[in-house]
C-alpha cells in the first residue's frame, strides 16, 4: 500500500491504557507493507506484552536502552528509521522529551534522530491542559517534532465524562505517517474538489430513490489526495465509510445540493474529481406525508435531476483537470466515450457495475481510463485505494505535460 511499502517506521509505545490502540496501529502499518521496529518503555509493558507486537510486526521488541549486545540499538534504530511514531505519548513521555531526556530507549532514540518524529498525546483531559504539558507540548513543536492533538469523548476513568485526551485512532495515525512518507509533488498545495456516494430523491417524508453507492471509490480519491499535501474539499451523499482525516468535508442529500456544492467549492479549484453516483432521476412531486399502503398504488411521475459535471462547467476555473466517472452495464467504452465528450472531460474512468470485485459497495475496482488522445488503460483489479493513487499520478503526469487537456 502506498507509500508504506518497504519503508522503515519507529513506533514507541510509551504506558497508558490506549497502548490497546497501538497493536491495532502496528497491525495496520505491516499490513500496509511497511517495516515496524516498536520501541517499549518499561510502563507500555505493564499494559501490553512485547509478544503482542513481535506477532503483528514479524520483528524483534526492543525495550531495553543497556543490555548485552544491545548498547548501541538506540543509534542503528534512530539511523534506520524514516519516522517515528510515539502512540500513546503520555505526560510523563512528554515531559522527558521535552527536557531531552535520555533516560530509556525511547528518548535515546529521538535525541539520536534525524528523522520526522510524530507525537500522539493520550491522557486524562485535566493533565492534557495543565500549563506545563501545554508548555511542554509547544516547545516539543518548537523543536520540529509533529503533535496530533487527542480527540475529544470518553476517557478511561468510569466517574469522568468525555474530554480532550482520547488518542487518536489508528485509522487517522495512519494517514498522519503517510503524509510524512509521501513525497512531495505535483498535488502539493493544490485545492482538490472530490465528489463521493449516492444521493438521495425523497418520494415521501421517508422514503426515497438512490442506487447502491457506499462512496467508498470518492473517499479513497479524498485520502489520496491529501496524504499528497492537497487541500480537500470532499462534497459527500450519505456515506458507508468514515471520512479521511484532514479532509474538509460538506455533506448534502439531494442532487441540486450537490450541484450547488460543487459550483461553490470550484471557486480557486485545480482538480475536481466527480466519483459520486448522483440520482439520475427524481420525483416530479414529494408527497407531504407518508404514503399509505391503504390507499393502494399511484405512479409516480419522474424527471430527470441535474447534470452535475455540465451545469456547474461555467464555473470551472481556467486549467481546473476534470475527472469524471462512468459507471456502466453495457457497452462499457462507447458510453464513457460519449460522456467524456460531451461534458467537457480532461479524462473519465470507466468501470463495468457487473462485473465481480468491481463496482458498487466492494474494496477493489477495475478500471479503464480514457482521454481524447491516448489510447483506452484497462488497469488490473485492485484495491480502490490503489486505483484511487492511479487516478492521481495521471492526474499529475497532465499538469507535468503542460496543462490542461481540455
Amino acid at each position: 500500500m502506498r507509500p508504506f511499502s518497504g519503508r522503515r517506521i519507529l513506533l514507541g509505545v510509551t504506558g497508558g491504557i490506549a497502548s490497546y490502540k497501538t497493536v491495532s496501529l502496528a497491525r495496520l502499518l505491516a499490513q500496509a507493507g511497511a517495516d515496524v521496529d516498536v520501541v517499549m518503555t518499561r510502563s507500555a509493558r505493564e499494559f501490553v506484552g512485547a509478544v503482542t507486537f513481535e506477532a503483528l510486526t514479524a520483528r524483534p521488541v526492543h525495550v531495553d536502552l543497556i543490555a548485552d549486545g544491545h548498547a548501541l540499538d538506540h543509534i542503528a534504530l534512530a539511523k534506520q528509521n524514516e519516522v517515528i511514531v510515539v502512540a500513546p505519548a503520555t505526560a510523563d513521555f512528554i515531559s522527558r522529551a521535552a527536557a531531552g531526556r535520555a533516560d530509556d530507549l525511547l528518548t535515546a532514540c529521538l535525541l539520536a534522530n534525524a528523522s520526522p518524529v510524530l507525537i500522539v498525546p493520550a491522557m486524562n483531559d485535566r493533565m492534557w491542559s495543565h500549563p506545563q504539558t501545554v508548555a511542554n507540548v509547544a516547545h516539543l513543536r518548537r523543536l520540529g517534532y509533529a503533535v496530533l492533538e487527542p480527540g475529544t469523548g470518553p476517557l478511561a476513568s468510569p466517574d469522568e465524562g468525555a474530554g480532550q485526551g482520547r488518542m487518536r485512532e489508528p485509522e487517522e495515525i495512519l494517514a498522519a505517517v503517510a503524509r510524512f512518507l509521501e513525497p512531495a509533488g505535483a498535488l502539493s498545495g493544490k485545492r482538490v474538489v472530490v465528489t463521493a456516494g449516492p444521493t438521495r430523491e425523497p418520494i415521501d417524508p421517508v422514503r426515497f430513490i438512490s442506487n447502491r453507492s457506499s462512496g467508498k471509490m470518492g473517499v479513497a480519491i479524498a485520502r489520496a489526495a491529501k496524504r499528497r499535501g492537497a487541500e480537500v474539499t470532499l462534497i459527500a451523499g450519505p456515506l458507508e465509510v468514515p471520512v479521511p482525516e484532514g479532509v474538509s468535508v460538506i455533506r448534502v442529500e439531494r442532487t441540486s445540493e450537490m450541484a450547488d456544492a460543487v459550483r461553490a467549492a470550484l471557486v480557486g479549484a485545480n482538480l475536481l474529481v466527480m466519483a459520486a453516483a448522483p440520482a439520475d432521476f427524481r420525483p416530479r412531486a414529494v408527497a407531504g406525508a407518508k404514503l399509505k399502503k391503504s390507499a393502494g398504488l399511484a405512479p409516480i411521475a419522474l424527471e430527470q435531476t441535474d447534470d452535475i459535471l455540465n451545469s456547474t462547467r461555467d464555473a470551472r476555473p481556467k486549467g481546473c483537470v476534470v475527472v469524471g466517472f462512468a459507471l456502466e452495464t453495457n457497452d462499457i467504452l462507447a458510453n464513457a466515450a460519449a460522456k467524456l465528450e460531451s461534458k467537457g472531460l480532461d479524462f473519465i474512468v470507466a468501470n463495468d457495475a457487473t462485473e465481480t470485485g468491481a463496482g458498487f459497495g466492494g474494496d477493489t475496482n477495475r478500471v479503464t481510463i480514457l482521454t481524447k488522445t491516448t489510447k483506452p488503460e484497462t488497469l488490473p483489479l485492485m484495491s480502490k485505494d490503489a486505483v484511487a493513487d492511479a487516478i492521481l499520478d495521471r492526474v499529475e503526469l497532465l499538469w507535468k505535460d503542460g496543462a490542461s487537456g481540455r
